[in-house]
Formats: structure tokens, C-alpha cells, sequence
């Protein structure tokens, strides 16, 4: 995968999929990418380092598609933005051992359905991804772009999430007085 080094990208909460599209739909965007099923794995230590320093190292299977991610210190900031290494791999098992064998060990899994869209013209992309937590729409791109295609779909900066699934999954199980696990279907 070819992209910037740097993400930028907020999360919108929405009541569904068939909300998400219809929104992205007069917003002028299409489709790019059709619905798929992705699962992945995060990996940190037994200290959970990573975490700790608000960083993440995630194996995503995606279809027949595999990606391993690096994702750097977030920047504090209205939208969320980091450095990202991604790396696409032909055999994840074989990642996930080389993880394992230097001290990184699975420690959450995540489960989602996404949608990509990209407007007709321009730069950005928009995805959604149906969870077991929630749907939510990402905006990724630069802030500028972000804050106005927020703005064409009726959301304002308090909508704006930065927050990682992780901690989306760990909030719906405080608030549902559910025992934190994997996010899976």
C-alpha cells in the first residue's frame, strides 16, 4: 500500500450502515471498495509497552488481502493524527510467529465489516465500518478536508471521535457492565 506516512482520520458515530451511506451518498461520494469482513489482531508485550505509549501493532486480514500496521504516538488535536507504517504480507501466520518470537503476543482482537467510499473528486477517503459496538463512518485525509465533509453530512467537531475501537469496546462494556474480551461478532 502506497500512502502518506501520516494519518490523519476522525470517527462519526451513526445509527447504521443505510444511515452512513445515504449521508456519504449526498455527500458526493462513491463506492471504492465493497463490504468486507476484516479481522484483526493486536499485538503489544507482556508490559503491554505499546499501549502504554498510545501506539499499536496490528495484523488485518481483510479478504484474501493481509496487512501488518505500525502506528506511531497520536498528536493531541481535534482530529486524530499519527505516522502509520503499513506493509501488506502474503502470509500473516508466519508475521504473527516473527511477532511472537520477538515478544509480541496477541492481546486483542477486533472484528468489523467496512465499506470504502472516496469522493468523486479530490483526495480523501471515507469508510464505514459496521462493528459490535456501534457503526461508525472514518474521514480520513487532511484536517482541512475532514472539517468540511463533517460539515456537508451535518456534524460538527463535537461529533469528531479520536478514540481508538479498542477503547470504543472497552467503553460499551464499562457502560454495559460487560467484561472486557475480544471485539467479535
Amino acid at each position: 500500500m502506497t500512502h502518506s506516512p501520516t494519518e490523519t482520520e476522525i470517527k462519526l458515530a451513526v445509527a447504521d450502515a443505510r444511515t452512513a451511506r445515504k449521508l456519504l451518498r449526498s455527500a458526493g461520494f462513491i463506492l471504492a471498495r465493497r463490504r468486507v469482513f476484516e479481522s484483526n489482531v493486536v499485538f503489544d508485550t507482556s508490559r503491554l509497552t505499546l499501549r502504554r505509549a498510545s501506539m499499536l501493532l496490528r495484523l488485518r486480514r481483510a479478504g484474501r488481502l493481509s496487512t501488518m500496521t505500525f502506528k506511531g504516538k497520536p498528536v493531541a488535536g481535534k482530529h486524530k493524527s499519527r505516522e502509520e507504517l503499513e506493509l501488506t504480507v502474503t502470509d500473516p501466520s508466519t508475521i504473527a510467529a516473527i511477532f511472537e518470537r520477538l515478544g509480541y503476543r496477541p492481546v486483542f482482537r477486533y472484528e468489523k465489516y467496512r465499506t470504502e467510499y472516496r469522493p468523486a473528486r479530490g483526495e480523501g477517503i471515507a469508510t464505514v465500518d459496521e462493528t459490535p459496538v456501534g457503526t461508525y463512518m472514518e474521514l480520513e485525509g487532511s484536517p482541512a478536508w475532514i472539517d468540511r465533509q463533517a460539515a456537508r453530512m451535518g456534524f460538527g467537531e463535537q461529533d469528531y471521535i479520536t478514540a481508538s475501537y479498542a477503547w470504543l469496546y472497552l467503553e460499551w462494556c464499562r457502560t454495559r457492565r460487560v467484561k472486557p474480551g475480544n471485539m467479535v461478532f
